[in-house]
Parts: structure tokens; C-alpha cells; sequence
């Protein structure tokens, strides 16, 4: 009996981008035994994986995909050398290309500029690498539960969290209305917010515009106490803005009036732990490098926003932003052609 996802899917030149001269709607099926298509604008035949990260492999496609997707949800690797007879290495290729991929993916289809921000918290990580601890810092829009970006860096410092902030800038829509920042303590996020959401000043006089935060920013922070594990105090309160409208937002994107915090991205934070394997405590699965670990974030990151549908929201994070209309499948995120060059190596 062969399983449901050992089947060919079918072919579709909707989905195909022609990697010769990028042509998107004029291509149709040249060869269905091999699996190739033909683009009428340039003439050019092309292999399905053209493009994706399943080019040039040497392994089966379904194989790849249940390998990759088992690692999307936290299966550690050496189990996956046990059960399918594998390479360490070769496990550790496919994870690396499925997650640069991944990254690929959220930088065009998240930051675009047409998801509505309402709130959105931020927070940090610190990591256990093979080469010693690194930070990891996220941003989630809390309406949507969307994953908005990651960054890793050796350092706990403002540039991190700029990086941050400027890929979520990139996602905001062009014309947003209020914006509401929950963040923790850390004094770098109120600097590194206001110096990315501005609006530039020109007043004809020479030199760089004054930069104007936007009227419509607002931005809180959770200020946790502790007494070794024991949480003693929690203190809040308003670095920019209007509490009034603190509030307004909250009521819009939790659906409820309580008190600003940031348990949404505590929550999604906890998911990356129980899904990266070099996130788990007390794991033998380190990442051996910041990149890894970053490509390992962004992969577990895609299919949470696009593949794992959520009860409360009657879909996945993606279709609650209306970035998409379905919930997608790990290969249909595979397969996806990117407006950019492909992918080389061999799987």
C-alpha cells in the first residue's frame, strides 16, 4: 500500500516561475513522464524542481519531505539517522536548505508591507550553541499569532533588536493604524522602535531631516522580578504614547481589557523550544553555529505561520493575516518558486 505522502502530486503551471526569465503565467506541462514544464514567453524547458529545494537531490521527494517535516516539529536528528538509515550530515543539509528556503519565503511573503501590526510583542532568548551562548530574539503580531522575524546574535545589544524591528517595519502595511509595542525590560527595544518607525521632517533647511516618531506609536514594557525561579513582582509601564489607546489596541487584538503583557510571544517562544530540537533544555542537539540555528528558527517559523493551523483562529496565523487563503502543506512550502535565484547544491 503506498502512503498518501509517497504520491506524486500533480502537476500545476500555476504554481511554476520560469527560471530563465522569471515568466509566471505563460507556462505550461512540456513532459508529464518526466516531470518538466515549458515556458511559452522564452522556450525553455525546466525540471519541476527547478528552483526549489529539492533540485539536483538524489533521494526521493517524499523522503526529504517527511525528514524536513519531522524536524519542523522538534524530532531531534539522531532519531531520524535511526529510523531512516541516514547520513547525520545528510540530515543536517536538508534541514539547513529547507530553512534558508524558509527565510526566503518570510522575507516575501510576511515582509511586504501588508500586514496589519495592532500589537505586537518582542522578546529574547538566550541559546546554547556548541560554541557557547547566543541571543535569539522574535517578534509576533498577537491578533493573527503571526511570526514576523527572527534574528540570532552573539550579542544582547540594540543592534539585534534593530534588526529586528526593521524587518517588522518592512511587514507593516503602508498606511497602519495604531501600533502597540509589549516588550520586556531590556533597555535596547524603546531606542531601536523609535529610531525604525519614524516619519522624516523636511524643512528645506540643509542637512538630515528631524525624525518624527509616528503619531500613532505606542510602546509599553513588562518588567519581570524575580528571586531566583520565583517570580516576585511584575512592573509595567508606558515609555511612548497614549495609554488610552494602549488599552483600545489591546482590546482589538487580544478581544478582551486586561492588563499589557507579554505572554503571546513568551507562548510562541515556548512552541520554538518544543519544535528546534537545539532549543530543547538539556539537549544533545546543539546547533553548531548561529547560521544553523537562525535557518533552523525560520524553518520551525514558516510552518508555524503557514502550515499549522490554529483552533482559535480557524486557520492558520498566514490566512488570519490574509497573506493566504488555505493552509499550506510542507511540500506545497517546498515547492514554492521564489522571485529570486535559486537554490544550488545537491541533496
Amino acid at each position: 500500500m503506498e502512503l498518501q505522502f509517497m504520491k506524486q502530486p500533480a502537476l500545476d503551471p500555476v504554481l511554476m516561475i520560469c527560471p530563465h526569465c522569471q515568466e509566471e503565467t505563460r507556462i505550461g506541462i512540456h513532459s508529464i513522464h518526466a516531470r518538466r514544464y515549458r515556458c511559452h514567453a522564452c522556450g525553455h524547458t525546466f525540471a519541476e524542481t527547478k528552483g526549489t529545494v529539492f533540485f539536483g537531490c538524489h533521494y526521493p521527494i517524499w523522503l526529504i519531505t517527511v525528514v524536513v517535516t519531522l524536524l519542523a516539529f522538534g524530532c531531534p536528528p539522531a532519531a531520524l539517522v535511526a529510523a531512516f538509515f541516514l547520513d547525520e550530515r545528510t540530515i543536517s543539509a536538508w534541514h539547513h536548505k529547507a530553512g534558508r528556503h524558509a527565510k526566503g519565503v518570510q522575507e516575501t511573503r510576511v515582509c511586504q508591507g501588508a500586514v496589519e501590526l495592532g500589537q505586537v510583542q518582542a522578546d529574547e532568548i538566550c541559546v546554547t550553541t556548541q560554541r557557547g551562548k547566543v541571543w535569539m530574539a522574535t517578534a509576533l503580531s498577537v491578533f493573527p499569532r503571526l511570526f514576523l522575524w527572527g534574528e540570532v546574535s552573539a550579542h544582547r545589544d540594540r543592534p539585534l533588536i534593530e534588526r529586528v524591528m526593521e524587518k517588522v517595519r518592512q511587514a507593516a502595511a503602508a498606511l497602519p493604524h495604531a501600533v502597540l509595542f509589549a516588550v520586556d525590560g531590556f533597555s535596547a527595544y524603546p531606542k531601536a522602535i523609535l529610531r525604525t518607525f519614524y516619519t522624516p521632517l523636511h524643512t528645506g533647511k540643509p542637512g538630515r531631516p528631524r525624525h518624527l516618531p509616528w503619531p500613532n506609536l505606542h510602546i509599553v514594557q513588562v518588567v519581570k522580578s524575580r528571586s531566583g525561579r520565583k517570580l516576585k513582582e511584575i512592573t509595567r509601564r508606558l515609555v511612548h504614547g497614549s495609554l488610552d489607546r494602549v488599552y483600545e489596541v489591546i482590546a482589538c487584538s487580544q478581544g478582551d481589557l486586561g492588563w499589557f503583557n507579554t505572554a503571546y510571544i513568551e507562548r510562541l517562544n515556548a512552541t520554538f523550544r518544543a519544535r528546534m530540537a537545539s532549543l530543547v533544555r538539556r539537549t544533545r542537539s546543539l546547533a553548531r553555529t548561529i547560521q544553523h540555528l537562525e535557518y533552523e528558527l525560520f524553518w520551525s517559523g514558516v510552518v508555524y505561520n503557514f502550515c499549522t493551523a490554529h483552533d482559535t483562529l480557524e486557520g492558520t496565523p498566514a490566512m488570519a493575516a490574509g497573506l493566504t487563503d488555505h493552509v499550506w502543506s510542507i511540500q506545497e512550502l517546498l515547492f514554492l518558486k521564489l522571485p529570486h535565484k535559486p537554490l544550488h547544491g545537491v541533496l
